[in-house]
């Protein structure tokens, strides 16, 4: 096992124990345990061979020979043991927003409730009224978390599908009868909230390439299998559609297969008004298959510009094509470097040299460190003396290495009067400031956008972080409303961030074109918290595409030196 993996175990550990109702320091030991391991900078593996693992401040005994048992062997017996002596269910109750580890233990002991539906009719039966530690509100916030929940049910993130998608397209590739092959449907067009996978392949051997494809390793189940539709399910969870067409239905069967169904109707309808009739299998004049080598064709044939599928949502793309108004859509390769990175000063892993090199390697030229500000305790959110240290690194590092170059920000709460952390004179300490909300989730939208209103108010205020708060399939977030937060962030001259962590994708990509249309900046953040959460920028780039943003709308494709200079006309 590597760093990540041990660390993530550690901290399961420390939640199945809570799980378990043992003692606080235990549970710490391990949660503790867990963060030591993740902001290791030396090798886990030589640490473990050489036996100095056992030397980490934070590393006890107990905790030395897990690890140990971990790296050596990839196995742990013991957190195995302790995961099956857990209810499944229990594990389950922690998906709902603001149930913890000791509310749940405490549900198990008094009222025996060991699963979620257990749980929504205790909710019904309102038996966590008079239960110490909970009451009416509560109750209300896990039933609503609840609803949530089901409503999302067999739905996945895109930042967890895309890569088996990927994974699943270059092995298709590998079988010699398949001729094109291409991911379609919600992961094609980008959406941020997937139900399955689908392929579409073509192939004049198609019976060859289905046993191919079940064939695979990580297959779980063939749930129903034929010679154009194989339907299988993924060890991760995940349903599987490949559909496998002739040669010259490929363009057809991909454009079909990639729209979303309000798309599709539409562009249906326009070939019905040109006299021609079209489906999965092509456009037709009688009996007549129209040619098309590829989507290009088939939009040309229709009398529109090729349609990037991130915009196949009939909000608008048809009628912009017709008119050959189809904007040139940014592309990953446009980004010149990200901001909202956190380091280990606060709830980040990794130091700043680790974040500058891993930087280096995704192609970028600047970082933005915003660790978070002192409200934030629960993150290890930085006092005056911190900042100040930090600031002085940064101007050290760029003394030092003219060819990259690090902004030094913060990522500011911002209180329920609407004001941010610190004084005049520690804020303007930053380069930039990212305004966030992080608490008070339970405001109304009327609330939480007079709140963000009141922030962007501030000079000091470079962007606003993640808007609404919402977590996908975990959170709701407190809805403001977003075309008065656009309009002041167009008045106050304040950037709007898009965060990329796949679980957030906020702002909203419907919103993004009403952004554009204001004339506001949007910058494209991963609100990374180690060195591969960088990368988590790309899936924003596939989100601003779907937003129908280009190039100029976005922040961090600016070049470093005008980088530098917007964000010092914007210092107070």
């Amino acid at each position: 096992m590597d760093k990540k993996q041990v660390a993530h175990i550690l901290h399961e550990i420390g939640v199945l124990l809570e799980l378990k109702g043992e003692n606080q320091f235990k549970v710490r030991a391990y949660v503790n345990g867990a963060r030591t391991i993740e902001m290791l900078t030396e090798d886990i593996v030589q640490l473990v061979e050489t036996g100095k693992i056992r030397k980490v401040k934070g590393i006890g005994s107990t905790l030395a020979e897990k690890i140990t048992q971990m790296v050596t062997t990839g196995e742990l017996p013991y957190y195995q043991e302790l995961r099956s002596s857990i209810p499944e269910g229990l594990l389950e109750m922690l998906r709902i927003p603001g149930l913890g580890p000791k509310k749940i233990y405490m549900l198990y002991q008094t009222l025996n409730i060991a699963d979620i539906a257990e749980l929504a009719y205790a909710c019904h039966e309102n038996r966590l009224i008079e239960l110490k530690g909970f009451g009416k509100k509560t109750q209300d916030t896990i039933l609503k978390g609840i609803e949530y929940i089901k409503k999302f049910q067999g739905q996945f993130l895109y930042g967890d599908v895309i890569g088996q998608a990927e994974t699943l397209l270059e092995q298709l590739r590998e079988c010699p009868q398949v001729h094109d092959i291409s991911i379609a449907g919600g992961l094609r067009r980008c959406k941020e909230i997937v139900k399955d996978i689908d392929l579409v392949a073509s192939s004049d051997h198609a019976h060859e390439v289905m046993q191919y494809y079940t064939a695979l390793p990580q297959v779980d189940e063939v749930v129903a299998s034929g010679e154009t539709k194989t339907s299988i399910k993924l060890a991760s969870g995940i349903n599987t559609d490949l559909r496998v067409v002739a040669r010259e239905e490929f363009p057809y069967a991909l454009h079909h297969f990639t729209g979303s169904k309000e798309h599709n109707t539409a562009m249906r309808q326009r070939a019905k008004a040109q006299g021609v009739k079209m489906n999965e299998y092509g456009l037709f004049e009688g009996n007549r298959r129209l040619h098309a080598g590829d989507e290009t064709e088939v939009f040309k044939a229709l009398g529109l510009a090729y349609i990037p599928p991130e915009l196949r949502e009939n909000r608008g793309e048809i009628e912009a094509a017709e008119k050959g108004d189809i904007p040139e859509l940014i592309t990953r390769e446009d980004i010149r470097g990200v901001f909202h990175v956190h380091t280990y000063y606060s709830d980040g892993v990794n130091s700043l040299e680790e974040l500058v090199q891993e930087a280096k390697k995704a192609g970028f030229s600047y970082l933005g460190i915003s660790d978070h500000s002192q409200t934030a305790s629960y993150a290890g959110g930085l006092k005056g003396d911190a900042v100040k240290k930090q600031h002085e690194e940064i101007e050290e590092f760029n003394v030092k290495n003219p060819d990259f170059f690090v902004f030094h920000g913060i990522e500011s709460d911002i209180h329920q009067d609407g004001s941010l952390d610190y004084e005049e004179e520690i804020l303007r300490l930053f380069d930039f400031v990212i305004a966030s909300v992080h608490s008070g989730f339970s405001i109304t939208g009327e609330q939480a956008t007079w709140r963000l209103i009141s922030a962007m108010t501030s000079p000091f205020v470079t962007m606003l972080g993640h808007p609404t708060g919402r977590l996908l399939l975990g959170r709701q977030g407190y809805d403001p409303d977003m075309e008065q937060i656009i309009a002041a962030a167009k008045t106050h001259n304040v950037i709007i961030e898009l965060n990329a962590n796949p679980q957030r994708c906020d702002i909203d990509w419907r919103y993004l074109q009403l952004a554009k249309q204001q004339g506001v900046l949007v910058s494209i953040n991963p609100d990374a918290h180690r060195t591969d959460g960088l990368y988590d920028t790309f899936y924003g780039v596939g989100i601003a595409r779907k937003g129908w943003l280009e190039k100029k709308n976005v922040f961090n494709t600016l070049p470093v030196e005008q980088v530098k200079q917007y964000l010092a006309a914007k210092k107070v």
